[in-house]
């Protein structure tokens, strides 16, 4: 059920969602165009759980939990996506990104779903209206016309809410992981959806990192505005509220809390610790499918050694191989014995399917 989040929204509001129904059909009538074979999509239901063969970019489509989007906004399993090798050398520079003080205009032509009690925004309609217009980085036509959602050095998938993301949201709830007075990095964080479970859960300072700059002004922020209301998303909601959600709703002291960042890694870390702004190590970051690409490791675990506190912990959510990159669990595991300076520990397998890991990494000094 999706739904016009705004803090303005006038009665129009339903003829506006019908009309944004019909241009997201629109919108997988052209993407269908692109591709003169054609794409099939099958699907069943197994015990609450969808896959989808989407033979357009060569990857398996599974569904998240049953509270999960409808058809139109579900992510590719990111174990079987094809990555396109970069073509020509590109810098992603780091960049901190400027909270807007007119909250309600990030979310201005929103369509917004609900899942697993948060907020976020349809991906399909953000697709349809970047595809639609000039932007600097141009990811989405270079995703249709690659027919790849990864695009090595160009763009890393975080238009798409992947798989693990929803195993690490239920770990963080079974483990009743507490973040009062934790500062928390949400990396490689796409949606958000991680980092904003922490900030509901009152975490003195949550940032969020994308390696592009489109993903955290279109998507990230969005999602993060939507959900710092007095109700929004806290306690399990079962539906969207109504269209009378009133600005009095919203809740500056938790945007307050958070910063937004693009950029490679590398360059990410450099800029957080040269920076002219205070900056507190991280007690906890949180990262869901950021290991799918070995050639990515070292700039990870050097990301990780200089942002993480000498005690804080990293929740990490992963595929146990990704077919065609070569990534997975038990390599990165590998890799980070060998570089001996964190010790890990696995807190939850889900074998479903293609197993599937949570894991934990501290320093190896840590208490």
């Amino acid at each position: 059920m999706a739904f016009q989040f705004n803090f303005s929204i006038e009665e129009k509001a339903e003829n506006e969602l019908e009309t944004l129904g019909d241009t997201a059909l629109q919108l997988e009538s052209a993407q269908a165009s692109l591709n003169p074979g054609g794409s099939t999509e099958k699907s069943k239901e197994i015990s609450s759980v969808e896959n989808v063969v989407h033979k357009e970019s060569l990857c398996v489509y599974e569904a998240t939990p049953k509270t999960a989007a409808p058809l139109a906004n579900r992510s590719p399993d990111k174990s079987q996506v094809q990555v396109l090798p970069k073509k020509q050398a590109h810098f992603k520079v780091a960049k901190e990104h400027k909270i807007p003080e007119d909250f309600s205009k990030v979310l201005e032509n929103k369509v917004m779903e609900a899942v697993q009690g948060l907020y976020y925004v349809n991906i399909s309609v953000v697709e349809m209206t970047l595809s639609n217009d000039s932007h600097e980085e141009d990811i989405v036509s270079k995703s249709i016309s690659s027919h790849s959602d990864l695009i090595t050095g160009i763009y890393e998938g975080g238009l798409k809410i992947w798989e693990c993301t929803f195993d690490l949201m239920d770990y963080l709830s079974e483990a009743e992981m507490q973040f009062i007075n934790k500062t928390v990095l949400d990396l490689g964080c796409g949606a958000g959806l991680l980092g904003i479970v922490a900030l509901k859960r009152k975490a003195k300072e949550v940032h969020f990192q994308d390696y592009n700059h489109t993903v955290i002004d279109e998507i990230t922020l969005p999602n993060v505005v939507a959900n710092c209301t007095d109700g929004g998303g806290d306690g399990g909601i079962s539906e969207p509220p109504s269209k009378k959600h009133k600005k009095a709703n919203f809740v500056p002291a938790l945007m307050s809390k958070c910063r937004f960042f693009s950029g490679e890694w590398a360059e990410f870390s450099q800029l957080m610790l040269s920076g002219n702004k205070p900056f507190s190590k991280y007690d906890r970051i949180l990262t869901s499918e950021t290991i799918y690409n070995p050639d990515n490791y070292s700039a990870l675990h050097d990301t990780i050694s200089k942002l993480l506190d000498k005690n804080g912990r990293v929740y990490l959510a992963s595929k146990a191989h990704y077919f065609g990159v070569g990534g997975g669990v038990h390599i990165f595991e590998k890799f980070i014995e060998e570089r001996n300076v964190f010790r890990t520990r696995t807190v939850k397998v889900i074998d479903e399917g293609l197993t599937r890991y949570i894991i934990e990494m501290a320093f190896k000094i840590s208490s």
